[in-house]
């Protein structure tokens, strides 16, 4: 994986990634918390020859204390020193836990001695350490001059610097232990969305769909809640009139970089009869089908939508024309397919064939020489877009695509799964069924795909749609205002 890569997964889960960071800051904080508070005091002792006026003999008796100052060392870890701290400051313990909070030092080619004593207070940790520096300058002194006769040339330990009150403790290491848990936290959320970017089937975002898919991925349509409506309601089309927001502005602005696509797909013969599908119900392809008629309706180039969902039809519902007759009744030769075309309002170059009576044999009527011969006719004057059922749960939208120019795969970003896209495109494989390409719906406003429509300047369309539309509201009331005063004057003429 690249840099790109982990940026991708960590974008995609970054509310895992920061609940990690979160619990491993708040695991530190419980640590820190929890763990009893250790004060460290420090002592120092020199060992000493005596003075001495021959300078020889103070260069020896230097190189003496130094050789010695080392075995000095084990002497203060010894259970008898620890055992004289005990009766001299009454504890409670044995030698060899004492032992356990006390740390020498020697450092090289000195005579110091350098004792480190922990306590759970800063006052037990100080008396600890200054027991120890003396209890060792006596355990010294019973070694070297057993008799007590301090002879001179002995050798002997002097506390040189009390232990001084610590003012913090040095156990929980606040500061290191979040530091840890933040670098944790980092790693683990790192691993966390590798992991889930890993095991995460769904596809999200239009370079993931064209590095694990050899088709061309058409358009992107960013999700919007205006472009939503529960069946039933009529369709709100990007490409109407009305738009206000940037969100309006983004959406509207995708369909027609798709229709810029499809018309130029293939200049010398641009598909004619198109077929919009997707793998699963509910990604959003009549949506995707009306909005992309209406947008090649508004180039001047005449439309035809034909609702090929022969099971649940939505198409003349969305656009409140009249559901009674329509492709079943042409394809079963009852009825002319002009006398049944109807004009979407507000687009006059966009015609709306409805489904009709739901048949027995939707797939049979999909592929019969009728359909064949009806969406042919329609082409020659206009472009026709079928609004045809999911791929996977039934054959109609592939019995569709081998009869046409081809199909728009319709999927969702962050829902449909890479084997479900997949397992469509294997549909449309297995009939010689072309995929024109596929189109991404829903991608999240804040992704990488939708950089461009977030620009400034479809902010600045925005405001000004927005100031037109103000400005044509107060031009309407002005004009009220000015009828009801020249009314009032007649009246009182």
């Amino acid at each position: 994986m690249e840099l790109d890569d982990y940026l991708r997964v960590l974008r995609a889960h970054w509310v895992g990634v920061l609940l990690i960071i979160l619990l491993s800051i708040a695991g530190a904080v419980a640590y820190n918390e929890t763990q009893p508070k250790v004060y460290a005091a420090n002592a120092t002792g020199f060992v000493s020859t005596g003075t001495s006026d021959n300078p020889a003999l103070g260069s020896v008796s230097d190189s003496l204390a130094k050789s010695r100052a080392t075995s000095y060392v084990d002497v203060a870890e010894s259970r008898a020193t620890a055992q004289q701290v005990i009766d001299k400051l009454g504890l409670s313990t044995t030698p060899q836990s004492l032992i356990g909070n006390i740390s020498v030092v020697q450092p090289p080619d000195t005579v110091l001695l350098k004792i480190t004593a922990k306590g759970a207070t800063p006052k037990a940790s100080q008396r600890l350490a200054d027991a120890w520096i003396a209890a060792l300058a006596e355990q010294v002194a019973s070694i070297e001059d057993p008799r007590g006769k301090a002879a001179p040339g002995t050798l002997r330990v002097i506390p040189i610097e009390s232990a001084a009150l610590p003012s913090s403790p040095v156990s929980p290491r606040v500061k290191v232990n979040l530091l840890l848990g933040l670098v944790l936290g980092m790693l683990l959320g790192l691993a966390y969305a590798v992991l889930r970017s890993l095991l995460d089937r769904r596809l999200r975002t239009l370079a993931e769909v064209e590095r694990k898919f050899a088709v061309n991925v058409m358009g992107s349509i960013p999700n919007s809640s205006e472009l939503a409506h529960r069946r039933g309601e009529l369709a709100v089309l990007a490409t109407g009139e009305g738009i206000d927001n940037r969100s309006d502005l983004a959406s509207s602005e995708a369909f027609r970089k798709l229709r810029t696509n499809l018309r130029f797909m293939d200049v010398d013969s641009p598909p004619r009869v198109i077929v919009v599908t997707s793998p699963q119900p509910n990604d959003g392809k009549s949506t995707i089908a009306a909005n992309l008629a209406a947008a090649i309706g508004l180039s001047g180039q005449p439309v035809v939508l034909v609702d090929g969902d022969l099971r649940r039809p939505t198409v003349a519902e969305s656009f409140g024309l009249v559901q009674g007759a329509g492709l079943t009744d042409v394809l079963a030769g009852q009825a002319d397919v002009h006398d049944l075309l109807q004009r979407a309002g507000g687009h006059p170059n966009l015609q709306v064939l409805a489904s009709g009576s739901i048949p027995p044999n939707p797939s049979e009527l999909m592929g019969s020489k009728s359909m064949r011969t009806l969406l042919h006719k329609l082409s020659e004057s206009a472009i026709v877009i079928i609004d045809a059922p999911p791929l996977l749960p039934v054959t109609d939208a592939a019995v569709l695509t081998a009869i046409t120019d081809g199909a728009f795969v319709v999927i969702s970003s962050g829902k449909t799964l890479d084997t479900e896209l997949a397992a469509a495109l294997g549909h449309l494989q297995t009939v010689n069924g072309r995929a024109l390409g596929i189109i991404l719906n829903r991608i999240s406003k804040r992704g990488p795909d939708t950089g461009y429509y977030q620009s400034n300047y479809y902010r600045a369309e925005a405001g000004k749609a927005v100031d037109k539309r103000s400005r044509k509201a107060s031009g309407k009331r002005r004009s009220q205002a000015k009828g009801s005063a020249t009314a009032e004057n007649v009246s009182r003429s």
